[in-house]
């Protein structure tokens, strides 16, 4: 296994055929660093989330409006903004698709998918689907070379996490509006929801069974109450506001859970909307979080079991930097354990479509709709089905019926190939010096182009990350 194929595979998204194998794989990596464009083309093309906000969320505010007498009517607009919201959602994921297939820097396309699974929201959700595209685009893209706590206040501001983990009905339990709607209807009692908080603390800084107990999660919470979106959900506790189509982030004081907060031992007296932005700056800063954000790193790129003494010195790089994030990845790519040739991780889902298409020479997903093949293979984008994101290790995604299913995909694109492509001339420049002798002579004994190309894209060196 070569440094060239390394580099290109484990750290990247797949070799083209049009591109030659780097000749100093670490020097390829570091350039990329300065090329990084985090609004390509494809991603520039899509919708904002005001553009979203003031579509979807609009138009279900115009339901709303809508008189109770005529329900088929109404039944027919709301799946028309549902059904106009899924097409959002769809193009965005062909657009994501794109930028994979034609970036020049695929080393940090492939940070952004990192962080995105990190910091996952669901489409799975009607009313965040629309908005996962412009959550990937907004608050993952424009900080992947930044500071891990920047990403993390721009993930939690963003609507498409506010709205997926409910963080918009969160209202404080002594709040101005808690008192108000008491006044109104003593039995209606409004709700401190803690979804947000807990992922916070569980998922995307801390990490499970780090010593915060449910008393941290709860006065967590209750710092956030206030911290909103301009888009009003179904269903939402406050009256109609003004900018309740902008799509950005307000602070809404009236929800917010008057008082100090004490969480993980440190007290919080800081007014409104800086309470909770005081907890996540400290939440960004714990070594836990360094830790925590230093072995999923490891396990994405080195093994499903990561090197304790590769941890560690991740860690050390993020805690020293204060988060600066090019310098935690200076540290992988100059980690030794990154370059062991015996490692290699095997590809998810994602992985393997985006390198099979770039295998192919394509650089735009075109005619082919990404959604539903990453349906078929199992790992639809945007969908991890829960708020931990999908599972990064082979286990998950190395089933009998998962490998079939890459078969019957491989064989389709290599029908639609025809004998435009040579698997024998293809298959070493996407896998310079990695190539089995075993898989070349299966590839040269294939009856056909597309054969030959099929058995290369589900060989075992294709199907994993070196």
């Amino acid at each position: 296994m070569s440094a060239p194929s390394i580099a290109l595979n484990r750290f990247g998204l797949g070799a083209r055929p049009d591109e030659g194998a780097p000749a100093d794989p670490k020097r390829w990596l570091l350039d990329q660093f300065d090329r990084y464009d985090p609004r390509p083309a494809p991603i520039a093309a899509q919708p904002d989330s005001a553009a979203v906000a003031k579509d979807y969320g609009g138009g279900l505010a115009a339901v709303r409006r809508m008189g109770k007498d005529d329900e088929e009517a109404r039944r027919a607009a709301r799946q028309a903004v549902v059904r106009d919201g899924r097409e959002t959602y769809r193009a965005a994921v062909n657009a994501r698709a794109d930028a994979a297939l034609a970036t020049a820097t695929p080393f940090l396309e492939r940070m952004v998918h990192f962080w995105a699974n990190h910091f996952a929201v669901s489409a799975d959700k009607q009313i965040a689907a629309p908005f996962a595209g412009a959550f990937e685009a907004e608050a993952i893209r424009p900080h992947v070379m930044g500071r891990f706590s920047d990403m993390l206040l721009a993930v939690e501001r963003h609507p498409g996490m506010q709205l997926f983990l409910d963080q918009a009905r969160s209202a404080g339990p002594n709040s101005r509006l808690a008192e108000r709607a008491a006044e109104r209807n003593p039995e209606r009692k409004l709700g401190l929801n803690e979804n947000l908080a807990r992922e916070i603390l569980e998922l995307h800084t801390l990490g499970a069974r780090t010593g915060y107990s449910q008393a941290d999660v709860t006065e967590f919470a209750k710092a956030m109450t206030g911290w909103s979106v301009a888009v009003r959900p179904p269903g939402a506790m406050a009256p109609a506001q003004a900018d309740d189509a902008t799509g950005g982030f307000v602070f809404r004081p009236a929800f917010h859970e008057p008082g100090a907060r004490t969480i993980l031992g440190r007290s919080y007296a800081q007014p409104g909307e800086e309470q909770a932005r005081a907890v996540l700056l400290d939440l960004a800063a714990a070594p836990a979080t360094a830790k925590h954000i230093a072995t999923k790193l490891a396990r994405h790129f080195v093994a499903d079991d990561p090197p304790p003494a590769l941890v560690a010195r991740l860690s050390a790089a993020f805690t020293k930097s204060d988060g600066d994030l090019p310098t935690v990845y200076r540290a992988l790519i100059e980690a030794p354990e990154a370059w062991d040739a015996s490692a290699a991780k095997f590809k998810t889902p994602w992985d393997w479509l985006i390198s099979a298409f770039r295998a192919m020479g394509r650089r735009e997903a075109g005619n082919a709709q990404i959604l539903p093949l990453s349906n078929q293979l199992g790992q639809p984008v945007w969908r991890p089905g829960s708020p931990a994101g999908w599972d990064d290790v082979a286990a998950s995604w190395a089933a009998p019926d998962a490998l079939v299913r890459r078969v019957e995909l491989a064989q389709r694109f290599a029908t639609t190939a025809g004998d435009r492509i040579d698997a024998r001339a293809l298959a070493p420049k996407l896998l310079p010096g990695t190539l089995a002798k075993a898989t070349a002579e299966q590839i040269a004994r294939a009856e056909s182009a597309p054969t030959a190309l099929a058995l290369l894209l589900v060989s075992p060196d294709f199907l994993r990350r070196a």
